[in-house]
């Protein structure tokens, strides 16, 4: 049996031992009414020694001003807080959070133990309770999730017996492994398996008041109960003040549409080894920008912490402005497989092309023709790795092949290998001719999104030109791309890398076998994974097959030594196809910190594993003079109370 539990945690729980035994201090700033720190955190919360892990132990207070490009991405308050039942550390190891304890039995049985006395945000009682709700009365009900249960809760096609053993403790068992559940918990964007059952009960027509109901419908101008229950059901989006959180930080009803205030919940169940309850910060203010503007506001010291909206070409003026705008550029890596990957659409139409983008020799011959030594000296100043697109040196799974093997620049071997093909047949200008004796020209789309990736395939042109292939850059839109990838009309496309380059064993390789239909390099070939058969294509091409078998054999795995050599598999068929045709990574992401204290010098920036900020603690982030960070937004915060309407029927009284 595999047992999860936090290293922080049992480091500061022999000295001590719960909350009762901690010399607890009162958050600054209490609302009227708030209960005092012992009565609102969890008798055995998350305790961490900061200190232990590099980091000191911060001041309350201050409010962190950032910016953000459009509205919807107020949600990342809630990737950023990254609260999960069970998450990664900066180890990528998975420790629980949320969650007091995880215990698997080989991935069929997973029993999940919670913080007796951890409350919502609203300082009602988190429970069990939460966890049945969604599981039997929102996922389970067929108005609110027509689709049944989500993919990751089922094994060998079915779903878990689901058991509740106390208000602190469940049981999940499935009659196979199913090693897919805790991964998906610990995602930046996680399904939430639980919901505040004593908030959404009141707009569930099992358990809620009509008349309630009918009213609120009118208000939020919903069709029918699940509609409203699904539009106040807002997890992840931030966009209702009203439901109760268990993130450091949840939305409130001040600021507008362009200026979003998120409020410190005094009832995280985080502390610090001196007592002191997270996060530090108060209050987060997310602005919103013209997403190219981003950079020049960071110079001018619009913001206090800043990653979104900037890339590495702002490195240069960022840094000019550090002295007179008072804050620092932290240089962390970013996660991705390969900041650019070329991408041969293997399920392309048109015969011609087809057999050509599946002819290994033409990929290696493609990815031979690249001088990836001169892009990272044009583009990145000789600080990105040059590479193929796979798993970076800091994953468990790294092996120097992945990344190396036909991505050296060898133009001499890259013509041998297109003449053994045979195109050996050339235009007058020199271009090559294909079989049917068209120019060798190949459209390659982009999104439009990023001059980066524009400058990188001009660079990629001039030495595919030199081996007699002639490109021509075509700026597209992201969805027509994947409606061209779909239809097969795309030859070849341009985009980041594989998503996740930090993996472990027990994540999934999803991103790496054709699974998914919005994959631009197999599109066709992953709708027909994703839909049963019922679309797309099937696949008839040996690696892509191989590839399929080894990620269902993963979704099966008991162990992770079965899923490690699953995933060697995995990456040496990658590395020996050339799939994705990568330039450089580990490209540094450009991390703007003002008068902000544990932000890391170095590190990861990712989605999946990361959320970004989430892995590096952004609870324990703090002003060292939040004095001069305390900005008043819209009055005083609310104190938490019931949302309107009586409180739901008792549903377990009632059993």
């Amino acid at each position: 049996m595999m047992r999860y539990v936090a290293l922080a945690f049992l480091m500061l729980l022999t000295s001590f031992g719960s909350a009762t035994a901690m010399k607890l201090k009162e958050t600054p700033g209490l609302p009227k009414g708030m209960p005092p720190i012992a009565e609102r955190i969890p008798k055995q919360p998350l305790v961490t020694d900061l200190p232990a892990i590099g980091r000191s132990v911060g001041r309350h207070g201050g409010t962190l001003e950032t910016l953000i490009g459009r509205a919807k991405d107020v949600r990342l308050i809630n990737v950023w807080g990254y609260a999960r039942i069970i998450g990664y550390d900066e180890s990528l190891q998975l420790v629980p959070d949320i969650a007091l304890d995880v215990e698997s039995a080989s991935d069929k049985v997973i029993t999940i133990t919670l913080r007796e006395g951890h409350r919502w945000s609203d300082g009602h009682p988190f429970t069990t309770e939460d966890f049945r709700f969604w599981f039997e009365d929102v996922v389970g009900n067929v108005e609110l999730n027509p689709l049944g249960m989500p993919a990751f809760m089922l094994a060998g096609g079915l779903p878990p017996e689901f058991e509740v053993i106390s208000p602190t403790k469940m049981r999940f068992t499935w009659d196979k492994p199913n090693p897919q559940f805790l991964p998906e918990l610990a995602k930046a964007r996680p399904p939430f398996i639980y919901r505040p059952a004593h908030y959404l009960k009141r707009y569930h027509k099992e358990f809620g008041d009509q008349p309630l109901i009918r009213r609120k419908m009118k208000e939020h101008k919903a069709r029918s109960w699940a509609s409203l229950f699904n539009k106040l059901d807002d997890m992840y989006d931030a966009q209702n003040p009203e439901l109760p959180t268990l993130q450091p930080w949840m939305p409130t009803p001040f600021g507008d549409a362009r200026r979003f205030v998120l409020k410190r919940n005094f009832f995280f169940h985080r502390m610090d080894s001196e007592g002191q309850q997270l996060p530090y910060i108060g209050k987060v203010v997310m602005t919103v920008v013209d997403s190219k503007l981003i950079a020049a506001k960071a110079l001018a010291g619009e913001t206090d912490l800043q990653a979104r909206g900037l890339s590495f070409s702002d490195i240069a003026v960022l840094k000019q402005g550090e002295g007179p705008e008072n804050y620092i550029t932290d240089l962390w890596y970013i996660s991705k497989g390969s900041q650019i990957s070329i991408l041969p659409n293997l399920t392309v139409k048109d015969p011609v092309w087809r057999a050509l983008m599946r002819d290994t020799r033409f990929r290696h011959a493609l990815s031979l023709g690249i001088d990836r030594q001169l892009i990272n000296k044009v583009l990145y100043f000789g600080l990105a790795k040059p590479g193929n697109d796979t798993v970076l040196s800091a994953s468990p799974l790294y092996k120097p092949s992945y990344q190396n093997l036909f991505a050296e620049y060898d133009p001499k071997k890259a013509n041998a290998l297109l003449d053994e093909i045979g195109l050996d047949k050339r235009t007058p200008n020199g271009t090559r001719m294909l079989p049917d004796g068209r120019p060798l020209e190949i459209i390659v789309e982009v999104s439009g999104e990023s001059q980066e990736e524009i400058d990188a395939m001009a660079l990629v042109g001039e030495t595919w030109q030199e081996i007699g292939i002639k490109i021509y850059v075509k700026p597209s839109q992201r969805d027509i791309m994947r409606n061209r990838a779909l239809s097969g009309a795309l030859v070849m496309s341009v985009w980041t890398g594989f998503e996740n380059g930090l993996p472990t064993a027990n994540m999934p390789p999803t991103d790496f076998v054709p699974a998914r239909g919005d994959f631009l390099s197999w599109s066709l070939w992953g709708e027909y994974y994703e839909t049963g058969g019922k679309s797309g294509e099937k696949p008839d091409w040996a690696p892509a097959i191989s590839l399929l078998q080894l990620y269902d054999d993963w979704l099966v795995s008991g162990s992770e030594e079965d899923r490690a050599d699953i995933w060697e598999e995995i990456l040496k068929i990658h590395a020996q196809e050339t799939i994705h045709i990568g330039l450089v990574s580990e490209v540094r992401q450009p991390v703007v910190v003002k008068g902000l204290k544990n932000v890391p010098l170095q590190a990861v920036y990712g989605w999946d594993p990361g959320a970004q900020f989430g892995m590096h603690r952004m609870d324990a982030f703090y002003f060292d003079r939040p004095e001069k960070h305390a900005k008043p937004h819209g009055g005083p915060p609310p104190t938490p109370g019931r949302p309107d309407g009586p409180p739901p029927p008792n549903r377990e009284a009632a059993r």
